[in-house]
């Protein structure tokens, strides 16, 4: 193989091109991210709702052999032939709809959009295998198995030893003001929900008796909170809800629209990658470990690979838990004593089903980022590790000592990665968690159809897919330095997670159009024991058939003599270990909590 380093690069796929084809929803965003990263090409990305079953993408040129990515819905033999089908089958619907007590589809293509991200990781990971001495190797993701990673921590809580800490029941924000604002409420702190509510004159037992549905919100996926707390927003304009939230240390955040959100969209990438100055002379590749051969079975592409992560919570964890995935040697930085979301209930074997779910595979390490000595200490373990990634506050890396700029200093190779909630681009941003980016960006408007009122979804949307998107963004980030010897800063953010999944939706706001999927979208359809999703082209014929005194079986028999195809609605997460539509596929870890698939196949 010709030597891939280059010291014109300043994307990690220049000079490279690529061709793609197959199911748009996947498609166009591969080749768009594709484009971001430097790659180009002179044929048309498929557009619109095509129905190829599979996407192919390959990319040529940089002195790399050929990298080849294959991207469908699912096993031919499983019957999930779309988004609306892959979001029933895999459980997307049912945590989904928690809040309102029954199964709902997204109306945005997320499970679609999940599978185009980790494909452009593939990719990525080949290249950088190649790079690194492997040989190239085809990879393959499907729908399907995006949608169970996306499910991955509420499953693993499905399957636990013990039940949930909170009641999994319908309820949830967003609240509303007297003056018909619809908001979202953020605090991760007790005493600001209690000081909150007291300032609206909220009944005592419904603020202590609403903190932990709330609290667990983001674990569970609904909130049932007292109805008084509801009823006590209502009875209040925004200023004054506003002023609650300032005198009280909460904030609060308006749902914006979509069409807000394309006015003052800036076109900026999921991703900002910065080469770090210094590196290898001459911008040489850089010398190391060279990775086990990514063709050989058993083997992966980031073998021989360090990740240091200090991680909280699920976006930073779960981008971790990819490269782990994908070979490397994942280290989580933990404070004193541990992290403490290992004892969140519910557990398996005494530890956390879901904290199981991002971080199983990885070492720990226990430092104390606020003593010298102990961030001295990861300063040397920065210097022999490739990556540094992390998800704290807004400026307390570099509080800290431990920037991008400062671990440069000891290892003048190394990617140091951020995967915020913001990365700095909205002057007027609340707390970049999921709930809140969801609200200022449109996505409560995205998720539902226009005939329901806009709600951010209480599935952890944005915390997964900005996973997704940061290691996506670790993977260009090694690549680039690979191919020039220096350095990488890497900035992901929830905000270019909303952008990504928003994107066909801001274009039809931006031409002036409708950006809401119409009323009815991916409504599942109740049998006499249960649901079906027919899928998104056939919904409108499927409708037409009454099929509520009919048993799920057969009232799938009943669509397939019409030609129309649809899949059963998972209700219950755990039925999932014996659905065959994934026979085989998931098992169990050491501990015995539920482990899902890996998202891709090289061979």
């Amino acid at each position: 193989m010709a030597s891939p380093a280059t010291t014109q690069t300043v994307r990690p796929l220049d000079t490279l091109r690529f061709d793609t084809s197959g199911p748009p929803q996947i498609a166009r965003v591969v080749a768009d991210h594709l484009r971001l990263l430097g790659a180009r090409t002179d044929r048309p990305v498929p557009d619109g709702h095509g129905d190829a079953p599979a996407a192919g993408t390959t990319l040529t040129g940089g002195g790399f052999e050929p990298a080849h990515a294959t991207a469908g819905w699912a096993d031919p033999a499983s019957g999930l032939a779309d988004e609306a089908t892959v979001q029933a089958a895999t459980g997307m619907m049912a945590v989904h709809g928690r809040r309102d007590g029954t199964p709902r589809g997204l109306a945005v293509d997320y499970a679609a959009t999940a599978t185009a991200v980790l494909t452009v990781q593939g990719l990525l990971a080949n290249l950088v295998g190649q790079a690194r001495g492997g040989a190239a190797a085809a990879v393959t993701t499907c729908a399907d198995r995006a949608g169970l990673l996306a499910v991955s921590q509420y499953l693993a809580a499905a399957g636990a030893d013990e039940g949930e800490a909170a009641e999994i029941a319908a309820g949830g924000p967003p609240f509303t003001s007297a003056d018909g604002i619809l908001f979202e409420l953020e605090t991760l702190d007790p005493g600001a929900w209690a000081a909150f509510w007291k300032a609206l004159e909220a009944p005592q037992d419904a603020l202590r008796t609403g903190w932990r549905p709330f609290q667990f919100r983001y674990a569970t996926a609904c909130a049932p909170l007292p109805a008084a707390l509801h009823t006590t927003a209502r009875s209040h304009g925004w200023d004054r809800i506003r002023r609650a939230a300032a005198a009280s240390g909460a904030e609060v955040c308006a749902l914006r629209s979509l069409a807000d959100r394309a006015a003052e969209h800036d076109g900026a990438a999921p991703w900002f990658l910065t080469p770090m100055p210094g590196g290898a002379p001459g911008g040489a590749p850089v010398a190391g470990p060279v990775g086990a051969p990514v063709g050989e079975p058993g083997r992966r592409p980031l073998a021989g690979l360090t990740v240091l992560e200090a991680g909280r919570r699920i976006q930073a964890p779960l981008a971790a838990h990819l490269l782990g995935l994908l070979g490397a040697d994942v280290i989580r930085i933990e404070p004193p004593g541990g992290d403490p979301l290992r004892g969140m209930p519910p557990a398996c074997s005494g530890i956390s089903a879901r904290w199981l779910a991002l971080n199983r595979g990885k070492r720990a390490v226990e430092i104390d980022i606020k003593a010298e000595a102990d961030r001295d200490r990861l300063r040397e373990m920065a210097a022999h590790a490739d990556v540094f990634l992390h998800n704290w506050a807004p400026g307390k890396a570099a509080a800290l000592g431990l920037d991008a700029d400062d671990l440069a200093r000891v290892n003048p190779t190394l990617v140091h990665a951020y995967t915020s909630g913001w990365a700095g681009r909205l002057d007027d941003a609340p707390m970049g968690t999921d709930f809140m980016v969801q609200a200022r960006t449109g996505v409560g408007e995205a998720a539902r159809p226009a005939d329901e009122v806009p709600a951010p979804s209480l599935m952890t949307l944005l915390d997964v897919l900005g996973g997704l998107l940061g290691a996506e963004a670790v993977l260009a980030g090694l690549l680039l330095r690979e191919r020039t010897g220096r350095g990488v800063r890497v900035d992901s953010s929830l905000l270019g997670a909303a952008d990504t999944l928003t994107a066909p939706a801001l274009r039809r706001a931006a031409r002036g159009e409708d950006p809401r999927r119409p009323a009815g979208f991916r409504h599942p359809l109740a049998t006499a024991d249960g649901w079906i999703a027919p899928a998104d082209a056939d919904a409108r014929a499927a409708a037409g058939h009454d099929l509520r005194g009919l048993p799920t079986r057969e009232a799938l028999s009943r669509l397939r003599e019409h030609g129309l195809t649809a899949a059963a609605v998972t209700t219950e997460l755990s039925d999932l270990h014996h659905d065959p539509r994934f026979a085989g596929s998931i098992g169990r870890d050491a501990h015995g909590a539920p482990a899902v698939p890996d998202p891709w196949s090289f061979v």
